[in-house]
């Protein structure tokens, strides 16, 4: 870990955002300082290689900001945001990064993360996201706030009970009604109810199409 403390010169240091800035590519950390060490309304108060040098800094020196990458040794950036963030910190934590899965994003999303950027955003949008994240402005990339908002749009996935996976597996057996209702010691009546939820739930009319939906969906383990 990395520390330092600075002062920019041009703005009284009680009017001027004071940041930390982790990630354990020392080249790419460089950079980010260089960016930021002459803008006027930030200070740059510390320096970190890894997430746990991450939340150590925050704990020591109490940033307005930790700008933080995702994938580091020892605790990766969605790991240290869930500590900063559980420690009721005032820090806000935007992550900075190349990586824009979706899984990435969930995870720092979820850790508590104030905003996402990637490593392309200019200068100038660097420091707009700095200043927003410190008010408690929710900052995202374009790209990022693009897959947020199609996963969101996604159907929730569908749940079949035990019962009608149990069901369906016996039509995939090739059991009629009855023979299902014998094997699962259930009335006729039920097993149609059952088949019934489940045409409901998968979107079908008929018990062919059921099964095929749900072997292609995973709903069904026929190994």
């Amino acid at each position: 870990m990395k520390a330092m403390t600075a002062v920019n010169p041009g703005t009284a240091a009680e009017d001027r955002l004071r940041i930390i800035v982790v990630d354990d590519h020392t080249v790419m950390r460089a950079g980010v300082v260089a960016l930021l060490a002459s803008e006027p309304t930030i200070d740059i108060v510390g320096e970190g290689d890894d997430g746990r040098a991450a939340v150590e800094l925050v704990e020591r020196l109490k940033p307005d900001v930790a700008l933080m990458d995702l994938r580091m040794p020892v605790l990766d950036g969605a790991s240290a945001t869930a500590q900063i963030v559980t420690a009721r910190s005032a820090t806000r934590v935007l992550i900075l990064t190349t990586y824009d899965t979706d899984e990435e994003i969930e995870r720092a999303v979820e850790a508590g993360a104030i905003g996402y950027l990637l490593k392309d955003t200019t200068r100038e949008q660097l420091v707009d996201a700095i200043h927003s994240a410190a008010r408690g402005e929710t900052v995202l990339a374009p790209r990022v706030a693009e897959r947020l908002v199609a996963r969101m749009r996604r159907p929730a996935p569908v749940a079949l009970t035990t019962r009608e996976v149990e069901v369906l597996n016996a039509v995939a057996d090739g059991l009629s009604n009855v023979e299902i209702g014998r094997r699962l010691v259930i009335a006729e009546a039920t097993v149609k109810t059952h088949l019934l939820r489940v045409f409901a739930k998968l979107d079908v009319s008929d018990r062919t199409h059921a099964v095929v939906t749900a072997l292609e969906r995973g709903l069904l383990d026929r190994r």
